[in-house]
Parts: C-alpha cells; structure tokens; sequence
C-alpha cells in the first residue's frame, strides 16, 4: 500500500520542481531577457540544482518552450473569457482578435513572448503557433463560413492570413514608442478588415 503513496509522492515532487523552475525563468526571463538570464541565477531562485534543469528540460531552451506554453495557457483563458461574453460567434471573434492585439503593450508578453521566444525558438515557436492557435482559428472560421455570418473562403488559408496579420501587429505596437496610439490605430484598421469578412458587412461599425 505505500508503494502507489510514494509514487504520488515523486510524482508531485516532481511537478513541484517543474514548477518552480518555469516559474523562475519567467520572472527572470521577463526582467532581464533571455540572453542575459544565467542557468545558475534561475537554479538558484527556484530552489533546484542545475542538473535538475537539465532533467526536466533539457536547458535554457526548453525552458523558454515551457514559459511559452504558460503564457499561451493564460492568454487563451482571457480569449476564452472575452469569447463567452458575446452571444453571437463572430462578435466574439472579432472581440477575441482585438484583445489578443492588446496583449502587446505588455511588458512581459513583448519581452518573452514577442521578442525573445520568436528569435531563439524559431522553427518551434511556428510549430506552437500552428498547434496553438491557427487550427483554432481555421475551425472557428469554418464553423462561420458554414452559417452564413462570414465570407467563404479557405479557411485554413484564412486562418493563416489572420494569424500573421495580428502578430505582426502586435510586434508594431510593442516597438512603437507611443504604444497606446499605435493599439488605436490596430484597432481601427482590423475592424475594417473584419467589416470586409461579413456576409453582410454594415456600413459603420
């Protein structure tokens, strides 16, 4: 009987130690940046040694993978959150879109999720986007396109198109030095474009 306890017991031990690492390398990661964060600084903060960094993760990179994956979690329940607010699905698409754009002032997401896991991730953080967000993206698209609200189109190729225009977006306003002006620019211009995807688009929005 105390063997499946113990088990539990390492288990437990070791998402704790996940944890704790993850958390550690964000807050490094969002005060001083990927490159400057040290292993041993992260190590040391979450209370693990450096051999256990390696274990879990494989090294800095991975680490990086893993915030990633944290701050994806927590802007999708925002989106989620955003998205049962509207009775009607393209309302709440559309509002989903224009939050996930206001996600670029800040600090944290621009340093980490923005800037740093775009040019150390490369090739994964496009493999992440596609598993993430783009198939998300086409279904609800589709789901649209089927009842009428929407323009048919390819919807995976749209899905595509939207995805790449909101994160190109979003590193614009996050280098503007007027950041709050260049989110009401954003804004405005991608209600525009929504206005265009609407089986009946309305003359004012």
């Amino acid at each position: 009987m105390t063997e499946p306890a113990t088990r539990r017991s390492r288990e437990q031990m070791r998402a704790e130690t996940k944890a704790q690492l993850v958390n550690a390398a964000r807050r490094a990661f969002a005060a001083d940046g990927y490159a400057a964060s040290a292993m041993d600084a992260i190590c040391a903060d979450a209370g693990v040694t450096r051999g256990a960094l390696y274990h879990h993760f494989g090294g800095k990179e991975g680490l990086l993978e893993a915030v990633i994956h944290q701050i994806d979690a927590e802007i999708a329940e925002r989106l989620d959150a955003e998205e049962k607010r509207h009775a009607d699905p393209w309302d709440g698409f559309r509002a989903c879109c224009l939050l996930w754009l206001e996600q670029a002032r800040d600090p944290e997401i621009q340093r980490v999720y923005l800037r740093d896991a775009s040019s150390v991730l490369g090739q994964k953080m496009r493999e992440l986007d596609q598993q993430t967000w783009i198939v998300d993206l086409r279904d609800v698209l589709a789901a649209l396109m089927q009842g009428g609200r929407i323009r048919h189109a390819d919807p995976e190729a749209m899905a595509q198109l939207i995805n790449g225009a909101l994160v190109d977006a979003a590193l614009w306003i996050a280098a503007s030095p007027d950041q709050d002006g260049a989110l009401d620019r954003a804004l405005g211009a991608a209600n525009i474009l929504f206005d265009g995807l609407e089986r009946d688009a309305p003359a004012s929005r």
